[in-house]
């Protein structure tokens, strides 16, 4: 047995059945706990409510390596089961798309719906990959340096060792990606924006004040990039909430990531270039806008 469905009674009676039933079983089939109030009470289901299971036998036409071997490219996959016959549809999917249910057939959606790409593995990227985990991004980072790469980790995340414009190109950035360049260095950032603003990425970013921000833009206009596809880069990155530590900037990209997401457009007094509390960070041509851990005192 793996995973659960309620916690309670419900596993228990799918057991007896996989026992009674076994290997006859060569159907899927829909089954529905709770209808009555009898049977709320004995499988602990609140008055009133229900689970509808689809119990489904494995076999060749459920199509599970085919399936995995997908989802390791990072592919976004719908998978309908036909409830009469078994036989099973790969098919792509697009971020949006939930769990569907008719009287013939369900279509559930696997893969990692959204991707984060961190380019520099510093103390910010560490807090910015915890939390996007938590939020169900499948999150790579990216740093050539061996000396920062040495003794990075957070569980779940992927640390890769490449040069990030050569990784976003492998990465076939689509409009589930997103894009943060955290490393303060312009011959690591600069051509991974360039091919990320050339792509479907939802988001791209990068860090630092609004005069490196001016300087970068004015680089990455020399390069090939159109002004439409540089006007897509979110810089300087996040939103002012008064973030001073590292964890704080981590929750302030993370939210104007999730608003650019949702399709929620942001007050330009909300963004961190234009707000006016961020002013006296200005009087430092290199002060660092959004990485106080980078700052010596």
């Amino acid at each position: 047995m793996v995973g659960s469905v309620s916690g309670g009674c419900i596993e228990d009676d799918l057991i007896d059945r996989a026992r009674r039933e076994g290997l006859n079983r060569t159907k899927p089939e829909v089954v529905t706990y709770g209808i009555t109030a009898d049977e709320a009470h004995r499988f602990g289901l609140p008055c009133g409510g229900t689970i509808q299971l689809v119990i489904e036998p494995l076999s060749a036409q459920s199509m599970v390596p085919e399936l995995i071997d997908r989802l390791g490219t990072g592919e976004l996959v719908s998978r309908r089961l036909d409830l009469h016959s078994g036989a099973v549809t790969l098919g792509p999917a697009k971020p949006g798309m939930s769990l569907q249910v008719s009287e013939t057939a369900m279509t559930t959606i696997h893969g990692p719906r959204w991707r984060l790409l961190i380019i520099g593995a510093g103390q910010l990227s560490r807090f910015l990959a915890q939390i996007a985990v938590g939020m169900d991004y499948a999150v790579t980072v990216c740093d050539p340096r061996e000396e920062y790469r040495e003794g990075w980790h957070v569980d779940g995340v992927q640390v890769v060792h490449a040069m990030p414009d050569d990784l976003v190109m492998e990465m076939r950035l689509d409009s589930r990606s997103a894009v943060v360049a955290l490393t303060h260095d312009p011959k690591l950032d600069d051509l991974a924006l360039m091919e990320a603003l050339k792509s479907e990425a939802f988001y791209v970013g990068a860090i630092g004040s609004r005069s490196n921000d001016r300087k970068r833009r004015e680089r990455l206009l020399d390069f090939d990039l159109t002004t439409e596809q540089l006007d897509k880069l979110h810089g300087p990155i996040g939103i002012y909430i008064g973030s001073k530590t590292p964890s704080e900037i981590a929750i302030s990209i993370l939210a104007e990531m999730t608003a650019v997401k949702n399709g929620v457009p942001l007050p330009d007094e909300m963004k961190v270039g234009n707000a006016k509390e961020s002013a006296q960070l200005e009087a430092s041509p290199d002060a660092c806008l959004l990485d106080p851990a980078q700052r010596i005192v």
